[in-house]
Parts: C-alpha cells; structure tokens; sequence
C-alpha cells in the first residue's frame, strides 16, 4: 500500500489544495447567506478527493477495450437524448437530472470519455492523421454527444468538447489543409447557429460582449459587473470579505460562473498571479504524467486532459474579464459544482491510475526532478 502511495504524483495533487482554498475562501467571505454553498462544496470537495485516491488504484488499461468505450458511448448518449425531454432546466439550459437532494450534469463526464474516445482512436491511427477519414470519423464521434449538448442549449460545454477535439487534433499531427477545412466547417456551422438555432438571449451576449454598454442594465449587466469586479481589485485586493460587489449583490453567480471575478476582487492582481501559477503547475504536472505513459493511449488521454482543463481556465478567465462571451463555464477547482468537481478528480484520479504502470524514470532524473539538481 506505501508503494501504491509513493507512485502518486504528489505535486500535482497538492497543486490543487490552494485553488481550493482560494475558492472556498472566497465562498466564504460573500456572507453568512452562503452558507449553503460553501457547506456543500465541502462535501463535494471531500467526496471527489476520495474518488480521486480511488481510481488511482485502478488498472485502466481496460479502457483500451473499443467494446467498453462504444457501451459507454451509447449509454450518455442515451442519457443526453433523455435529458433534453426530461431535464430539469437551470439558467435557461436544460442540462440537470434532478436526483432530489442534489442534480447530476451529464455533460461533464461526457468531456472525460471524450477524451478516452479520442485517445483510443488517435493512439492506433496518429501516424495516418493525414488522411482525411482519420479526421471525419472521430469527429462524428464527437458530433453526436455534442449537437445534443448544444440543443440543450449549453453553448459552453458545447466550445469546450469541440476545443478537446481540435486540441487533440493537432496534437496527433492534423495536416494543415484539413485543419484550415475544419476551420471553414466551423466558421460555416457558427452562421447557420446565429441564423436559425441561436435563441434571443444567446444573441445578445455575442452582441454585448462586444459592447457591453450598449445594455449595462439587461444583457450587458453580468460582464460590465464581472470587469469591475475584477478591475477594482487593482494591485493586492480590497481585502478578505470586503469584496463589494460580490457582498451587495451586484455580480451575479459568483459562486460558479464569476468566481475568478470575486476572487479578484479581494485579492487584487497578486492574488490572481497566485491562481495562475498553480494552474500552471497542475498542467504542467499532468503533461509530464502523460509524456511518462505507458502507450500512445494514456499519453494522448493525459494531453486530453491537460487540453479539457485549460480549455475550462482560459474560457471562464476569458469572459470574467471581457474579453469572450459569457457562456456559463465553469472555473476548475474554485466553482461551486459537484458535477463539475467530481468531473476534474475522476479525470486526474484516472491519469494517477495509469501512472501506476507508466514508464519509470531513472532514479537520478526522479531525485532532480523533485529535489532539484546536486
């Protein structure tokens, strides 16, 4: 059992105790009324943390079974189809199974076995990227899950899958032409969205992102909020709990969407800094995992993972400051969500898994690594 433990990568998880801090703090601070999610976000933090040691004890390399992966791919298919006639709504967006003491959002774990479809694909078939059908096929394998998140709507997630899917992508070789193809595709497939799918208030926050005075009080109102937030933070921060526009009310979900906003806002541009470096840490800790894998699989799982996790930073970081539309992303680690937090645990707790059997390093390179040179 020590041995199991010893072959845990350490930094990576202790990488992730300040984001949670910084989350929780900044739960916290909002005031007494928020009790309720902070509570919650400690069971949910505790429950993931224990999936997380859980799975890494696991073998995957199961996974590497094509009839496994097609199960689970008709089984959240399945769900998502349920889902847009049962589901219940949140934020306009049809997205939750309502469980009674909490709600399930099956397109979050539908990211992690993206990811796992992808890597298996992509592990036998890289080398003949070049050839067109190594791009069609994997791409209507994403196509399907995602045009039923994107009837939802859940234009968020939506970006964040198709993100995954050209990041590994290019990652495994892509030619340049059918990388300029798919960019047509998609600049083709975004006018027809506007044009007949796009609901109103979608409508409005492109158009307000581009303008975000041009209805401050309506559609503009959350971003104009989020950059004042963020901007009257200035150097080092208004201080724990004198965050004013979190604490009075005027920016909105600053328990989820926004928190990165209200975060700033007491902390300042130190504060964000020190976000920064440990989701630098993090990445950088599981693309080392995943330049250690086995096979082709768990190294193209672990790039899958790195990309779903900067996707989520730089989407939610992107529209707390103006500079992306706001389309509900969530911020890993720091977001109040179980869904989402077991999501991101289950996904390390899997890579940690296949560390178990990765390739070693020598011992010398493993004492630099974490000791520093001699």
């Amino acid at each position: 059992m020590i041995q199991k433990y010893m072959r845990m990568d350490w930094i990576l998880f202790l990488a992730t105790i300040p984001l949670l801090a910084a989350g929780l703090i900044s739960m916290r601070s909002f005031g007494a009324d928020t009790d309720y999610y902070f509570n919650r976000q400690i069971f949910w933090i505790g429950f993931s943390v224990a999936v997380f040691f859980g799975f890494s004890f696991i073998d995957w390399r199961f996974l590497r079974k094509s009839e496994i992966l097609v199960s689970f791919f008709f089984v959240i298919n399945f769900l998502l189809v349920i889902l847009l006639a049962m589901g219940k709504a949140v934020k306009g967006a049809a997205s939750w199974f309502d469980l009674g003491l909490f709600s399930v959002e099956p397109v979050d774990p539908l990211k992690i076995l993206i990811i796992l479809i992808l890597a298996k694909y992509f592990s036998r078939r890289h080398i003949e990227i070049a050839n067109v059908r190594h791009i069609i096929l994997p791409s209507l394998y994403v196509f399907i899950p995602t045009f039923l998140v994107f009837l939802q709507p859940d234009f968020g997630s939506a970006i964040i899958i198709f993100l995954i899917l050209l990041g590994m992508m290019l990652v495994s070789g892509i030619n340049k032409k059918h990388l300029i193809a798919i960019c047509l595709i998609l600049a083709v497939a975004l006018a027809s969205a506007w044009l007949f799918v796009f609901k109103p208030y979608q409508k409005a926050r492109i158009m307000t992102f581009l303008d975000p005075m041009r209805d401050a009080k309506g559609a503009g109102y959350n971003a104009l909020q989020s950059m004042i937030a963020v901007g009257s933070g200035q150097f080092f921060g208004k201080g724990i709990g004198f965050g004013t526009q979190s604490r009075l009310e005027f920016l909105p979900e600053h328990q989820t969407d926004f928190i990165f906003a209200a975060f700033a806002e007491e902390w300042g541009f130190v504060g964000a800094l020190f976000i920064f470096l440990f989701y630098a840490i993090v990445i950088w800790r599981v693309l080392r995992n995943a330049a250690l894998g086995q096979s082709n699989f768990e190294s193209f799982y672990g790039i899958g993972v790195a990309i779903f996790l900067t996707a989520h930073f730089f989407v939610n970081i992107g529209m707390n400051i103006g500079l992306l539309p706001i389309t509900g992303t969530t911020l890993p680690f720091l977001s109040y969500g179980g869904t989402h937090m077991l999501t991101v645990y289950t996904s390390l707790g899997i890579l940690m898994g296949m560390r178990r059997y990765s390739r070693h390093t020598h011992r010398d390179d493993a004492e630099t690594e974490f000791l520093g040179p001699k």
